[in-house]
Order: structure tokens, then sequence, then C-alpha cells
């Protein structure tokens, strides 16, 4: 069941240029910063556009943090569970209540900024279906501020999830993502992991349904607080992405039946 979207008086569900989705479970101390960055970077471009922050169920002033930014940002709109569901979940509810032509999902600690959308816009302009930000691609161009062992266990992980079928996409798990709307509603119609593995799912999906996916090297740093322990989450994370597979397979086994 997917939480209400609540809007600010006078606003309605119109269709945008953008919408960028942020997910967040406890995230009252860093979130204002990015929220406040990512309207600023829209509000220059002179686009229409809306900011869907989904509170995953937190039990700080996540909520009150959004209210306070949509209070003079009326595009920044706020969807709410009463429990935690992951991260998965909570990405899906707001990319399926979006309205935009584009719909881009970002962190809430803002370990990309946001401007580096620009770097995914002309892989779109030039026909892809979804361009993943990517930490690991080189490009003298970029910077990346990351601890050793998360580029280990990163670098593992995504060996995997390439083996397993999620594509050419080096990192998977980069949470800066674009996606042409209409892609967006198959790919996270679809879409059933909850917890943190639920890129890999994307990839899964996009690379059966045939659409092009083009990773882009962004800027990216290491943030304090991160929510995804390497040791904490891994296997729930690996577990995830089997299950994935394993269901994929299945219905793929189920068109070929005659």
């Amino acid at each position: 069941m997917v939480a209400a979207r609540l809007a600010e008086p006078g606003t309605t569900l119109t269709e945008f240029r953008w919408s960028v989705v942020i997910p967040a479970y406890n995230e009252a101390e860093r979130l204002p910063r990015y929220l406040s960055e990512v309207v600023g970077y829209f509000d220059g471009r002179d686009e229409p556009y809306e900011v869907l922050v989904v509170d995953d169920g937190s039990v700080d002033d996540t909520a009150g943090a959004v209210r306070e930014v949509s209070q003079t940002h009326p595009g920044v709109v706020l969807i709410r569970f009463p429990k935690n569901r992951g991260k998965g979940h909570a990405v899906r509810a707001g990319m399926l209540q979006a309205r935009g032509a584009l719909r881009l999902m970002a962190d809430a600690d803002g370990a990309t900024p946001i401007v580096e959308v620009k770097r995914l816009e002309p892989a779109v302009a030039a026909g892809a279906d979804v361009v993943a930000g990517s930490r690991a691609r080189p490009d003298p161009s970029v910077a990346r501020h990351t601890r050793l062992h998360r580029r280990v266990a990163g670098h593992v992980f995504n060996l995997m999830a390439r083996s397993l079928g999620a594509g050419d996409v080096v990192d998977t798990q980069c949470g800066f993502k674009l996606f042409r709307g209409p892609v967006a509603d198959d790919l996270f119609g679809a879409l059933r992991t909850e917890g943190f593995g639920f890129d890999v799912e994307l990839l899964f999906l996009a690379r059966q349904r045939g659409y092009r996916v083009v990773e882009v090297a962004v800027n990216w740093a290491d943030q304090p607080g991160s929510k995804v322990g390497v040791l904490r989450h891994a296997p729930g994370m690996v577990y995830e992405i089997l299950a994935a597979r394993c269901r994929l397979y299945r219905r793929s086994a189920l068109r070929r039946t005659p």
C-alpha cells in the first residue's frame, strides 16, 4: 500500500519536466542542506519541477524538515510511511507517484551534488532510457572521496551483480540515477526488492526489457552518518539480488512455456 501524497494547499498533481525522488530515513540533520541545494538548483533552471521526499518511517523530525522547506517551495512534496520498509520501497513509492518527464533519484545525504544532473542529461538526449551515475567509471574531470573498505566492498558486490545479469554498469549502487518517465513507471512498477539491493533488480529489469542503460561518471563524496553498513547490510543485499534474479528467471521461463 502506497502512502498518501501530501501536497501543500493550492497545489495540484500535474506533470513536470523534472521529478526528484529523495528517500529519507531519520535524515532531519542531513536532509535540509541538500534539499535547499536541490530547490535552489531547479529554481535556477526555470523549468517545472517537483521534489518528492519519501519519509520511510523516520522517528526523528525528517517530516518537519520537509514541511519547513515546502512552505516556501510548494513543489516540495512529502510522502510518509508509518514504518520503515527499506530504501527500495521508498524510491519505488516516490517514482510511481512522480509526474516528471525525467525522474531523478538522489540520496538525502547529498553525496552526489545536485548539479551533477548536468552530466546525466546528455545521455538522455542521446537516447538513453536509464542513466546511472557512477563512482567507478574513470573520468579525469570528476573527484571521488570514499573510504578504502567501501571501495573494496563495492567492487566485489558489483562484480557479483554484473555476473548475475546486471549488464555493463560498473557501479550498480550509486544513488544518483535518471530515468525517462514512462521507463520509470515500467521498471518501478515491476520492482519487488524493498531493501538496499533494489538498484540491481532495476538493472536486471532494464536489461530484460531492452532499455538502453548508460553509465556516467559523477562527483561523489562519502558523507558522515551513512545508513549502509558494509558488514551489516551486505548479506541482506546479496540475498535480495539472488532473489530478484530467481524471480526474473521464473518469469522468463513462464513466458517461454507453450
